[in-house]
């Protein structure tokens, strides 16, 4: 029987194991930590969105450059089938109101109780507190274990070892420049899905860090997200940020800072806001005006944070600050505060089957691969298909399939 290595045990490599372990291989699933799926869980705690249900053009848009290489791995295992597996487990889905997929449940435990019970019946055998340290010289994978130092040589691997957000799960990153020593190339790993800091005054930061602020749209140069925002300690976090965060990061990398704009009233034109402000009681303080024209003291005190704190007392120009509220991005919260993590091994050094050029019989896949993608189920799903991808490419090479 053929043994195949699967290191990482994350969405990715366990799902390459449970492929090959149906196609008959022997597989043995490595990872550092004292036991597997540990950001699975982490993703979970939001209930676990699992993929989205737009159409697939529109989903494949969502991982922008690396949309061309990512099509046929998410095409041969899309949306529909990531839900049918699901479901498969004893998870029913549903579809939220944004197009988001999740289990019912809404959390990720009872989904990866079910997956290791079927591991288990496959055969799949788990090692954890095993750490992948590299090759010997003479190509043998090495561990090292609480036992010490341990060789293992399988007839194929697969690597899936995460990008660098959340270390303390078990993805740190230090596979880089052990591949890259390789001969198998990297882009920098950056924080991606993360939020960024904003020098708030005292009396906002205390006031309000921990606060949404829901019905607005941003903007950063020619992209609209309308959606939610949390204010933080730091800045701004939450999934419209998010959705933003590759180009405002690459802006704050290039210039030192970013211009978000924030539309306060993002399905009202501002000549509606205008009469409404002015049908307020005039020889009232600007603060009540806005209060009785329905603007929390989150969003009064957030547009004096952005404009000053002397707003304009004319209707029109005011309603024109709500809809154009700027707030300066200083900089990205750190990459160990990320979701998830952009830049990774290059496509360039994989071939069709994301096996290494510079190392046959390895196989990359999941976070650890040169893509990004915003929440909303994509980080999800290309990770458990390039782990499907995978596991066809090791099959392919083991003449399996």
């Amino acid at each position: 029987m053929r043994k195949v290595a699967v290191i990482g045990g994350g969405p990715a490599g366990l799902m390459a194991a449970e492929i090959l372990a149906a196609a008959g291989v022997a597989v043995t699933v490595y990872d550092r930590m004292p036991s597997v799926g540990r950001k699975f869980l982490l993703a979970g705690r939001g209930g676990l969105n699992l993929t989205h249900s737009e159409p697939l053009e529109a989903f494949l848009g969502r991982y922008g450059a690396a949309a061309g290489r990512l099509r046929p791995l998410i095409e041969a295992f899309p949306p529909s089938a990531l839900i049918a597996w699901a479901e498969g487990l004893g998870q029913d889905t549903f579809v939220g109101s944004s197009g988001r997929v999740f289990p019912k449940a809404l959390k990720a435990s009872p989904l990866l109780r079910a997956w290791l019970q079927r591991l288990g019946g496959l055969g799949v055998e788990i090692r954890t507190r095993h750490e992948w340290t590299g090759w010997a010289a003479d190509g043998a994978l090495r561990f090292r274990t609480p036992d010490g130092e341990t060789e293992e040589r399988p007839d194929a691997t697969i690597l899936a070892l995460g990008g660098a957000s959340w270390p303390k799960l078990g993805s740190t990153g230090d596979w880089v420049g052990r591949l890259g020593a390789a001969g198998a190339p990297a882009t920098p790993l950056k924080a991606a899905n993360a939020g960024f800091d904003v020098t708030w005054s005292e009396l906002f930061r205390e006031r309000f860090a921990g606060q949404p602020l829901k019905g607005a749209a941003f903007t950063f140069g020619r992209a609209r997200v309308p959606g939610e925002a949390m204010i933080t300690r730091h800045g701004l976090e939450g999934g419209a940020v998010y959705a933003l965060s590759a180009a405002l990061r690459e802006a704050v990398a290039a210039e030192g800072s970013a211009r978000l704009w924030i539309d306060l009233r993002p399905n009202q034109r501002d000549t509606e806001l205008a009469q409404r402000i002015a049908a307020t009681p005039a020889g009232q303080s600007l603060s009540n005006r806005l209060r009785k024209a329905g603007f929390s003291p989150l969003e009064v005190n957030l547009l004096r944070e952005a404009h000053g704190k002397d707003l304009p007392n004319d209707p029109t120009a005011l309603a024109k600050a709500i809809k154009g509220a700027p707030l300066t991005l200083t900089a990205m919260r750190p990459i160990e505060r990320a979701i998830s993590t952009a830049g990774g091994l290059a496509f360039e050094g994989l071939d069709e089957h994301l096996m290494l050029r510079a190392r046959p019989g390895v196989f990359a896949a999941g976070e650890m691969l040169d893509w990004e993608a915003p929440t909303g189920g994509y980080l999800l799903q290309a990770s458990f298909a390039t782990g499907f991808a995978a596991a066809g490419g090791v099959l392919a090479w083991l003449s399996l399939s």
